[in-house]
C-alpha cells in the first residue's frame, strides 16, 4: 500500500524565474500538504490539469524526488528515510521513455532484471507474460532507436514490471499511443489490480479513469480538490459528464474551514 501524509514540495525560484512569473516570491509551492492512502487490489486515480502538482506528487511517491516535508510509506517502509528499500517494491511508468537508443528491448529488460536481482526462473516467467501480453516478440532484437513510440512504451512497461512490483505508478501511460497499444496497457493495469497490487493511475482521458478507477483524487495548484471513491464522484456529479464535472471541481474555489 501507499500512505502519503501532509506531502509538501517547494522549489526555489531564480531571479530569472521570478521575472518570468512576475512574482517577488522566492519559493514556488508545487504540492501543498496533501494526504491520501492507496490500498492493495484497488486502482487509485490521481488527476489534475497541467501544472497542478500531479506529476510532482507521483515522483515523490516513486522516490525520484524528496518532499520538502511530509511522510511517505510504501508497504510499511519509510520511503523518505529508506528510498532504496522502498524502490524494490515500486514500478514507475511515465510517458517519457528515456530508453537507450543503441540497445535492444531484450538487452534493456535483462539489464533492469539484473539491477533488481530477479532470479533466472522468475525472469523468464515475467518476460514471457509481458511479451505475450504486449505482443512484443517481433521487435525484441531491434535497436530501440528504430522503434515506434508505441513499441518504446511497451519496452518501458516491461522495464517497469520485470521485478513484479507490488506497488505500480502509471503516469499518463497511454498518452500519444495508438488504440491497440493503449488497450494493452489498460489490460495490464487491470491485471495488476486482479493480482492484488497497489495501483496509482494518472490520465487526462476521463473514459480510461471511468473504466479503471476505484478511488479518485483531484489536485489543482498543489491542493486536493476532491478525494473519495469513484462511486461517490458519480453520485455527487452536478455536470452532464465526467469531463465537465472534473472541470467544475478544478475551477471551484477552495474553501477553508
Amino acid at each position: 500500500m501507499i500512505k502519503a501524509t501532509q506531502l509538501r514540495k517547494e522549489f526555489p525560484l531564480s531571479r530569472q524565474q521570478r521575472k518570468e512569473l512576475n512574482t517577488t516570491d522566492t519559493i514556488a509551492t508545487a504540492v501543498a500538504d496533501i494526504s491520501f492512502d492507496c490500498q492493495p487490489g484497488q486502482i487509485f486515480s490521481l488527476l489534475g490539469p497541467n501544472g497542478a502538482g500531479k506529476t510532482t506528487t507521483l515522483r515523490m511517491l516513486a522516490t525520484l524526488i524528496k518532499p520538502t516535508s511530509g511522510q511517505i510509506e510504501i508497504n510499511g517502509i519509510d520511503a523518505i528515510q529508506h528510498p532504496q528499500e522502498a524502490r524494490k517494491h515500486i514500478g514507475f511508468l511515465t510517458g517519457s521513455t528515456g530508453l537507450y537508443a543503441r540497445l535492444t528491448p531484450i538487452e534493456i529488460i535483462d539489464y533492469y532484471a539484473d539491477l533488481y536481482q530477479v532470479q533466472s526462473k522468475q525472469r523468464e516467467e515475467r518476460k514471457k507474460y509481458l511479451f505475450d501480453l504486449l505482443n512484443m516478440h517481433d521487435f525484441l532484437h531491434k535497436r530501440i532507436g528504430k522503434l515506434s513510440t508505441g513499441m518504446k512504451q511497451k519496452v518501458s512497461i516491461c522495464r517497469t514490471m520485470i521485478h513484479d512490483p507490488s506497488v505500480v505508478i502509471f503516469d499518463e501511460p497511454t498518452s500519444g499511443l495508438d488504440v491497440i497499444t493503449a488497450e494493452n496497457i489498460i489490460k495490464l493495469i487491470r491485471d495488476c489490480k486482479d493480482q492484488g497490487k497497489t495501483v496509482i493511475f494518472s490520465s487526462h482521458i476521463m473514459s480510461e479513469v471511468d473504466l479503471l478507477c476505484d478511488e479518485l483524487a483531484i489536485v489543482h495548484r498543489g491542493q486536493l480538490k476532491f478525494l473519495d471513491s469513484m462511486i461517490t464522484f458519480r453520485e455527487r456529479m452536478k455536470a452532464n459528464n465526467l469531463t465537465e464535472e472534473f472541470i467544475r471541481i478544478v475551477q471551484a474555489p477552495i474553501t477553508t474551514p
